[in-house]
């Protein structure tokens, strides 16, 4: 059997399990599914190509470490984007430590982390507030965001799933991204 069949023929799972136990075909299959996606989604959070192309690469040499761990109690898909998400936030305080530096004495000069004078303008939100905010979309805003931002979905496949054109997915994103800032800004 190909990649290509056992790509499309073959559950996330299923594909999973057999790259657990050390089948490149499977593995290979996972990573021509889900390659986009988590580029996609690496590129959203550092906005750099190279170091989005670096870590998508890292995500995948991670997820063949992990693949055992993976239990199905959840989507694949769901799974891999916090996979995805853990290891950029990992990269970013790895990042903070990398550019610590020192004094000629040896002390470590005072520094402030972007944005910490104007805690409203940080760039982690706190999760339930941003749940919550979500919550309150309505329903088309809420699932373009959710396909589009969260599951990486481009806006041709977006527009595809929910039936409407490119251009009102766009839209919807934009509008639904507009709501959240206020939402987010209204709360701190």
């Amino acid at each position: 059997m190909t990649v290509q069949q056992t790509s499309s023929a073959t559950s996330d799972f299923d594909l999973a399990q057999a790259a657990a136990r050390g089948d490149m075909e499977a593995f290979e299959a996972l990573y021509e599914r889900y390659y986009r996606r988590v580029y996609s989604l690496c590129l959203r959070m550092v906005a750099n190509v190279t170091e989005a192309e670096d870590l998508t690469q890292e995500v995948f040499i991670q997820l063949i470490r992990k693949l055992g761990s993976f239990r199905g109690e959840s989507a694949f898909t769901t799974w891999l984007h916090r996979l995805t998400v853990n290891h950029v936030l990992m990269h970013f305080r790895k990042r903070g430590v990398r550019l610590e530096k020192t004094t000629d004495e040896g002390d470590v000069p005072e520094q402030a982390e972007v944005g910490s004078d104007r805690p409203q303008t940080m760039p982690v939100i706190d999760r339930i507030a941003l749940d919550k905010a979500i919550a309150q979309l309505p329903p088309g805003y809420r699932s373009v965001f959710l396909l589009h931002d969260v599951e990486g979905y481009e806006h041709e496949e977006v527009a595809d799933m929910l039936g409407c054109s490119v251009g009102t997915s766009k839209s919807q994103l934009h509008k639904a991204r507009m709501r959240l800032r206020q939402l987010l800004t209204k709360k701190t």
